[in-house]
């Protein structure tokens, strides 16, 4: 990205664009629908064709939301419209007073309205976030695996997990008629959860 399409997508035009876009789809848009109506239009030329390139991405995904907020921001001190902003629904709400909008600290808009963040985020920051999520993801995945082996589903807790292994060793252990292979399997899933072993 150039810093002529960023301008680009920083500047009025664009905000108007991503209103607009929003207006002709009052049940809103996902992320994804408002990126490829976006680029359709002539937006976001950095993005090329798909299978976008992970940090084109990012800064597209940035400099939406980076819009979003801002037309948010504007709609609220208006009192216009509240704009809600989720990435597998973006859309117009009706106004309502006492939304508390400004008032209220909200992270996510703070970071994507300090263009600092997408500045300082290369290629690199964004393989290793990538990667990391892919981690946490595997995890997560596991954990399900290895509950659903006890029997189990989350949210459980620490006490459930051993007490359920204990009825399960006890029913499947060799010495009382049980399989080696189903109580190997029980023993593999309680050191997975509980990381002891």
């Amino acid at each position: 990205m150039n810093k002529a399409e960023a301008d680009r997508a920083l500047g009025e035009e664009f905000l108007d664009s991503v209103a607009g876009l929003l207006q002709q789809h009052p049940a809103g848009l996902s992320e994804h629908q408002l990126l490829r109506l976006l680029c359709d239009a002539g937006y976001l030329p950095f993005l090329g064709a798909s299978p976008w390139e992970p940090h084109a991405l990012f800064c597209a995904h940035f400099l939406l939301f980076h819009a979003l907020y801002r037309l948010r921001d504007r709609s609220w001190e208006a009192q216009q419209a509240h704009l809600e902003i989720r990435p597998l629904n973006i859309r117009w709400q009706p106004y309502r007073g006492g939304q508390g909008g400004l008032a209220r600290p909200d992270s996510l808009r703070d970071y994507y309205l300090d263009l600092f963040n997408l500045e300082q985020t290369s290629a690199r920051d964004v393989d290793e976030l990538l990667a990391a999520f892919w981690v946490r993801f595997q995890r997560r995945d596991q954990r399900a695996e290895a509950l659903m082996e006890l029997g189990l589903s989350d949210p459980v807790d620490d006490a459930t997990i051993k007490r359920t292994y204990r009825q399960l060793a006890m029913r499947h252990h060799p010495d009382r008629g049980g399989d080696t292979a189903r109580l190997q399997v029980i023993n593999a899933a309680v050191r997975a959860l509980l990381g002891n072993g």
